[in-house]
């Protein structure tokens, strides 16, 4: 692989698929061969983790900014 290419590979960022992908991945494979009985929104699940994730970041800084009287 040429230099250029690999520059620009490792300028975008990306990881891959990640770990809430490859769990939604399982949870798939597992509900569509029966081997789970879960409710749809629960193989689906995983796939909320970076938002539950930048959630909740959100939420503890603006806990930590009202504890320390930056907000009025």
């Amino acid at each position: 692989m040429r230099d250029d290419m690999k520059n620009r590979i490792s300028e975008t960022g990306s990881t891959g698929i990640g770990f809430g992908g490859i769990l939604f991945i399982v949870f798939l494979v597992l509900k569509l061969t029966d081997v789970i009985d879960w409710r749809w929104i629960w193989v689906c699940s995983p796939l909320w983790i970076p938002f539950t994730v930048f959630i909740g970041a959100t939420i503890l800084i603006i806990m930590i900014m009202a504890a320390l009287g930056i907000l009025h």
